[in-house]
């Protein structure tokens, strides 16, 4: 199949990976597993192994009075250890990689169904500067909405230049992820980056 670029050429791609049917529910599976991947899981409590306190019995069992205490590192005392100290955690979730690179494909044909895929020969400006990265956009008719910007290498320019613009992101074709292709509304992807793309999903 054939992708028009902005500059009124043709593309040619492969239809196995730009002329796949949606798949909504391998789609979503792929977004929780990278949104599950990306949390932290940094909570940590300290138990009563950990905390300072001596290891003596405060005071003898009977008669003083007061309750039954065995030591100051005791959960019901105060700066006691807790009961059931969180631990980190690992949020991720198993997805197996043909499954995730099918919904990848899936996601680029749904978003090349609904003219969000905006395919350009290139796309460098001369300084990093945030006003020639928006001309540069808005000379290819992408001037609203949420914005990714994908290449097929690192361009300090254009990303020293699009930090400063909400609702824009940038992307290498070897930093894709499910979440930033459905969340933006439109993908402005260069040639090059395209054809790492399909041979990658391929």
């Amino acid at each position: 199949m054939d992708i028009q670029v902005k500059n009124g050429s043709a593309l040619n791609v492969s239809d196995s990976v730009f002329g796949r049917e949606y798949n909504e529910a391998l789609v979503h599976q792929a977004v929780v597993a990278f949104l599950a991947g990306s949390r932290s899981g940094t909570k940590r409590q300290r138990s009563r192994a950990e905390v300072s306190g001596g290891n003596t019995k405060p005071w003898r069992q009977k008669g003083t009075g007061r309750a039954r205490a065995g030591s100051s590192r005791s959960p019901i005392w105060r700066a006691g250890g807790a009961t059931f100290a969180a631990r980190p955690r690992d949020f991720g979730q198993k997805m197996n990689r043909k499954a995730y690179r099918a919904a990848m494909r899936s996601i680029f044909s749904e978003l090349l169904r609904q003219e969000r895929l905006v395919v350009v020969d290139s796309l460098t400006v001369e300084a990093p500067k945030t006003k020639q990265v928006v001309k540069a956009l808005n000379d290819i008719g992408v001037d609203k909405g949420k914005r990714l910007i994908v290449t097929e290498a690192m361009d300090e320019a254009v990303l020293l230049g699009s930090r400063n613009v909400i609702e824009l992101g940038y992307r290498t074709a070897d930093t894709l992820d499910p979440v930033s292709l459905v969340d933006a509304d439109h993908v402005v992807i260069t040639q090059g980056a395209l054809k790492m793309v399909e041979e990658w999903l391929s």
